[in-house]
This record gives C-alpha cells, structure tokens and sequence, in this order.
C-alpha cells in the first residue's frame, strides 16, 4: 500500500527536480518552446516547464583562440604561410547592439544586431531594457547563424590576409606585421559582429617560407653581415696605417730637429776649436789634418765599441800601423796640388 503514495512522491519531485535548472558564470543557455526560440538564461537559477522546454544551446561567454593556418603571395610572388591567432567571444556585453548594420549585414542574417529578440522580457515604463536586449541579440545571432564559426571565421581572414599581403614584399610584410594584423582584425570584426561574434584582437604569430627562400634571405644576411665586417676591418687598418704614418712623420720630424741641432753644436764646438788652435800658431792647413785625424780616431773608436759593425777600413800598408794617417796626409796634399 505503501509503494503507490512512494512512486507518486518520487515521480512529482523528480518533475519539480526537473523544472529547475542552473546557468554558471560566463554561461548562458538557449532556451526552445515546443522547437521554437523562447529566451535566453543567464547565470542563476532558472525554471522551465519540463517536456515543453528544452535547453538546447549552453554558450560559453569566455574568450576562445583558434590558430588559423592561411596561405598568401606576397608582392614579389613568394607564397608564405601565416599562423594568424584568433581571440574571440559571443557578444554577451551587447557590443554590437546599437551598430546600425541593416544596410552593412550579410545575407542570410535573420535577425539584424539591434532587433528585439522574441521572448524578451516587456518594456516596463522607467526600467531600461537595452542591455538585456543587448545581450539576448548577440547570443541569439551566434547560436542560429553560424553552424561552425570558426572555419567561417577562418575564410575572413583568409580573404582579408590574401587581399592584403600582395601589397608588400617579404621584407616588408616581416617589417610590418602588426600592422597587417590590426588591419585584418579591423575587417573581420566589422563582419563577425553582425554574426554575435566579437574579435579581441588578432595576432600574426609566426611566418614560415619555403626552405629555398629562406636559405637565400640567410645567405643574403650572411653576405651583408660579411661586408659590414670587411668594412670595418678595413676601416681599422686605415686608422692604424694614419696613425702609424703620423706618428712616423712625427718622430722624423723630431729626429731632423735634433740632428739639426746636434751639427749645429759640433759647428759651435769646432768653430771655438779652430778658434783655439790659430791662437797656439797652427796654420789652417794643419788645423784641417789635425781634424781629420780626430774623425778618424772617434769614428775607429766607435767602431770598436759597436760589436754589430760589420764596415772594416784597412791600411793599404801593413807594415807600420801609422801608414793609414800619413796615407790620408798625403791624399790631402794630392787634392790640394790638384786644385
């Protein structure tokens, strides 16, 4: 007897159990009435009648990225690929609501940004509903217009990126590839709104070239780094061979000056010698023997201290070690008989 009233109980609380249903954060459920749209929950608890309604879409209001590979030519026709990180979310925050897209929107849309969604809550005077409106249109639009977003999303960047790129060269699109992208989230965002998408940004995160092309760019680089290099070397053994040279001229002209005025002294001193020597009553012919002689002896003195001299001045006699002075005496004389 007990079993009938037990059933009843747990089949009423499995229907009021069954009502009852709870939407987390950064969710928010697509509600249908009997296959037609009714509403759209957000976080919270909700209530639905059971068998009539059905939840049939959970939508993640959180930022999603999807890496998308996209082929491109660029301007002097190098076909590179492109790794292009989407970041995007369902307009939840009612971005696109207040865009007047009805000339701008893609065919097919069934419902324009800014149109009332049906089962939205009525218009209460003094309340404004704008934001709930707002955030029911995006969500709406994600949910029954784009079966798969992101290989649809994945086509906009690729008409985008492949009408952009021919403009530049490789150079160029390496140099600039911010801007590029910033362009190409400019693009795809004024469309993926319409469809209750919004694009946070969208970032070029790599460039790959064919191997041929990128062996050539590094052997190109290698080249001019090779030729700044040569440069500088070159630059260098320019300063060192100046500065070698100026330093050169420097200690010549150093070296003429005091050799200038070393012969100058030995002029002074020879002068007072000369001086000296016509007051003792030499005659000039025997001063100019007496000083030949004094070279002769210096410069054998100084050849004798000079253990590197290889220069050897000998006698025509050597019979007497004095012959090469009275040798020299008599070629003087010759000289002089000649003149």
């Amino acid at each position: 007897m007990f079993i009938v009233p037990l059933v009843i109980l747990i089949v009423c609380a499995a229907a009021v159990l069954s009502t009852i249903y709870i939407v987390p954060q950064q969710k928010a459920y697509v509600i249908e009435r009997l296959g037609k749209y009714n509403r759209i929950s957000h976080p919270g608890l909700h209530v639905r009648i059971p068998v009539i309604e059905k939840i049939v879409g959970k939508i993640d209001l959180r930022t999603n990225q999807s890496v998308l590979a996209i082929d491109a030519k660029t301007q002097d026709n190098v076909t590179i690929t492109m790794q292009v990180a989407v970041q995007y979310h369902v307009d939840g925050t009612g971005a696109g609501y207040h865009l007047q897209a009805a000339a701008s929107a893609p065919q097919g849309t069934p419902m324009a940004p800014g149109a009332p969604v049906p089962g939205a809550a009525p218009q209460v005077p003094g309340v404004p509903q704008v934001s709930v409106q707002a955030r029911n249109a995006g969500i709406y639009n994600a949910f029954y217009i784009l079966s798969n977003p992101v290989e649809q999303m994945k086509a906009y960047v690729a008409d985008a990126l492949r009408s952009s790129i021919p403009r530049y060269t490789i150079d160029e699109v390496y140099d600039r590839k911010d801007d590029i992208a910033n362009d190409v989230q400019h693009i795809i965002a004024a469309t993926m709104i319409g469809y209750g998408y919004v694009v946070v940004s969208t970032l070029i995160v790599n460039i790959e070239l064919p191997r041929d092309v990128e062996a050539a760019m590094n052997e190109i680089n290698t080249a001019q780094r090779k030729q700044v290099a040569a440069q500088a070397l070159a630059e260098a053994e320019r300063i060192k061979v100046v500065t070698e040279a100026k330093a050169q001229a420097e200690a010549a002209e150093q070296a003429g000056i005091g050799i200038a005025n070393q012969r100058k002294a030995i002029a002074v001193g020879i002068n007072e010698s000369i001086r000296e020597i016509r007051e003792s009553g030499m005659t000039d012919h025997e001063a100019n023997l007496l000083f030949m002689f004094t070279q002769w002896t210096d410069m054998m003195t100084q050849f004798g201290q000079n253990p590197s001299s290889s220069t050897v001045v000998l006698p025509a006699d050597f019979r007497e070690t004095s012959s090469m002075f009275e040798q020299m005496l008599v070629a003087n004389e010759a000289e002089d008989a000649q003149r």
